[in-house]
């Protein structure tokens, strides 16, 4: 389980702020992604006077503390994760699409990792890029036929 961010703040000498306390809470009960503008509106319905200088200094300083890694996932632009365990989405070249999954052989190669150098692993981060399903739909859907594609016939 993880440590609370308002003790792994406390315990590198940062004040909890009635502002920082909301983006803490915002981070602690989201999903697995989350924007800095999600933050920013989730935040605002706890303190409304939360500003987003607010907002990205205090997930910059969970970056820079390595509690939070950024990550781009297409279309939705930037967000942060946590560090601890691991993160797994496929993403699609065309649209943008992220798709989450749970199942990751990264486990199994962690624990062969560690065995063989003796590493401790904490955490880790697959990214699967490709074309998803409904694009891969479209462009087979507009791909022109083989007799259309053949070029015209010169002469008679």
């Amino acid at each position: 389980m993880r440590e609370p961010l308002a003790d792994r703040l406390r315990e590198t000498g940062h004040k909890i702020t009635g502002p920082r306390r909301a983006v803490l809470h915002v981070l602690e009960t989201a999903g697995q992604h989350v924007s800095p503008a999600e933050v920013l509106e989730q935040g605002r319905a706890i303190y409304p006077a939360l500003s987003r200088a607010t907002v990205y200094r205090t997930l910059d300083l969970l970056v820079d503390l390595g509690v939070l890694r950024p990550v781009c996932t297409g279309a939705r632009g930037s967000q942060v994760v946590f560090v601890e365990g691991g993160h797994h989405h496929m993403i699609c070249l065309d649209c943008g699409a992220v798709i989450h999954f749970d199942a990751c052989a990264m486990d199994d190669l962690g624990q062969s990792l560690a065995e063989r150098f003796g590493f401790q692993v904490k955490s880790h981060m697959l990214e699967v890029y490709g074309r998803c399903e409904d694009c891969q739909k479209k462009m087979h859907a507009t791909a022109p036929s083989p007799a259309s594609s053949s070029p015209p016939r010169k002469g008679g």
